[in-house]
């Protein structure tokens, strides 16, 4: 049985990507500096997950999200 779906392509973007990534690395080194109590590294980390978020927003706008027109979707 064959079951047509729509995919909105929600995170499948190259903008998406990289701010997870960016996030994902400053989790990692907050939560290494939590461990090892350097409060600096944890706020440092903290405003690398702003970044994150910031450099995703903007390569959205810049056309590499979903609907962006530099990005293209790829077939499954």
């Amino acid at each position: 049985m064959s079951t047509e779906s729509v995919d909105p392509g929600h995170g499948h973007s190259p903008a998406a990507w990289t701010a997870v990534i960016i996030m994902l690395i400053a989790f990692t080194i907050g939560t290494v500096a939590f461990f090892l109590d350097l409060p600096l590294v944890v706020w440092g980390a903290a405003g690398l997950l702003v970044v994150g978020l910031i450099v995703g927003w903007i390569m959205a706008r810049a056309g590499y999200g979903v609907n962006g027109d530099k990005y293209t979707p790829k077939e499954h």
